[in-house]
Parts: C-alpha cells; structure tokens; sequence
C-alpha cells in the first residue's frame, strides 16, 4: 500500500507526521495548498509523479482540520466523510441555489469506500457524515442553516476535500477525508477555535488509523 495524505497548510502536514515519528512508513504527506482548485492541482500532480515513476498510489486521503456543524461535530472531535460534496458548485437563481448536477455538468459528490470508511471510523471514534467542500467559510448563522437544509447529513465543512477527491477519481484512486474540528460553522468566532486541540486530535487519529490503512486491499471497496 502506498498512501498519500493531503493536507491544506504546511502545520496539517506536521501534526499528521508527528503521529509516524522516525519509523518508516508506507504514507507520503503533501501540503497541498488551500482551496478546491490548488488542493486539486497539486494531487493530481503528486499522483501523475508517482504513476509514471511506476509507484502509483493506492489511496488518498484529505486531512487537516475544519469547522464541525454543532451539537453533532463538537470542537475537538474527529469526522469522517462518507460523502465528500462540494457545497457552492452550481448556480443561484430565482428560486435558490442549483447544484451543477442539475445544470447537467459533472458532479458535486465522491463517496469514499464503505467498508474502509467502517474500519478507520471504529478504531479513531470518528463521527461519519458528509464532509462540505467550500469556497467560502461560512461566518454567519443563516448559511449555516441553509447548508444544513441543503445537506442534512453534513457534519463538517472544509475547503479542499473535492478537489483532491476530483483528482484521486481522475486516477482511479479511492479517496478519505478525515477533519479535525477546530471551531463551529457559523458567526466567526476566533476566541472559541480549538486549533490546538484539534490538530492534536488529528495526530492521535493519525496513530491510530494508519495501520488499519496500509492493511488495507484497495480491491474491497
């Protein structure tokens, strides 16, 4: 098994390799920048290098930490997406937003591989819900709502899960996210983010969860 970790910033990248030490390990870790667009720039790269040195790899995972949609995903817990959707993809109108599915265009969901999403969720205690990729934070109570209305299933959202799941598809390659929660969806509130707390929950998940990845047959999805 070969494993490539995405991460937003260069602070994601450490908190998950302080969870490996100085043991070799099967995961490469890739600070992929933030955002859709860079996220997926930057994967794809990362796994075009690897395919043509002929050491592709088997799975992808977008890491780091994210706001969690209260009471579900509380600061410092851990979410698991079972659906990675892009939130803000698609069209406003008269009678509100419409997702670019509708307009007849590509797609706003990647869906992680059930049974791998069941092993990682039991051994870190992961909450498992979709995982919403944004363009724009959310600051305010009424988009929080209207995210949840739209998306009853959403527990977290971050900015790069979609476009590192659009580059893992592109390759063939099964794709997580695991997000961290470091502060709530909704009025920015600088003095209630955990970032702390949450990147060390993300090195704790990391501990965890790796064995259970590099074990892992890429054919049961």
């Amino acid at each position: 098994m070969r494993i490539l970790v995405a991460t937003a910033v260069p602070v994601e990248r450490d908190a998950v390799a302080s969870a490996f030490g100085s043991g070799p390990t099967t995961v490469d870790l890739l600070a992929a920048g933030v955002g859709s667009a860079a996220a997926a720039v930057s994967t794809a790269t990362a796994l075009t290098t690897a395919a043509l040195a002929g050491t592709p790899y088997d799975l992808v995972v977008s890491a780091g930490i994210g706001g969690g949609f209260q009471p579900e995903a509380p600061l410092g817990s851990l979410v698991l997406a079972d659906a990675i959707t892009v939130a803000d993809l698609g069209a406003e109108t008269a009678d509100g937003f419409v997702p670019v599915t509708e307009l007849g265009f590509g797609a706003i969901t990647h869906r992680p591989p059930d049974a791998l999403v069941r092993e990682v969720a039991a051994v870190t205690g992961a909450r498992t819900g979709t995982v919403l990729t944004v363009n724009t934070v959310t600051g305010s109570a009424e988009r929080a709502v209207e995210l949840r209305r739209r998306h009853p299933g959403a527990l977290a959202e971050a900015m790069e899960g979609f476009g590192v799941a659009e580059a893992a598809a592109v390759h063939g390659v099964p794709v997580l996210e695991l997000r961290a929660v470091s502060n709530p969806v909704g009025p920015r509130d600088r003095a209630a983010w955990r970032i702390g707390d949450a990147l060390a929950a993300l090195t704790e998940a990391f501990g965890k969860l790796t064995p259970v990845l590099e074990s892992w047959n890429p054919h049961d999805r």
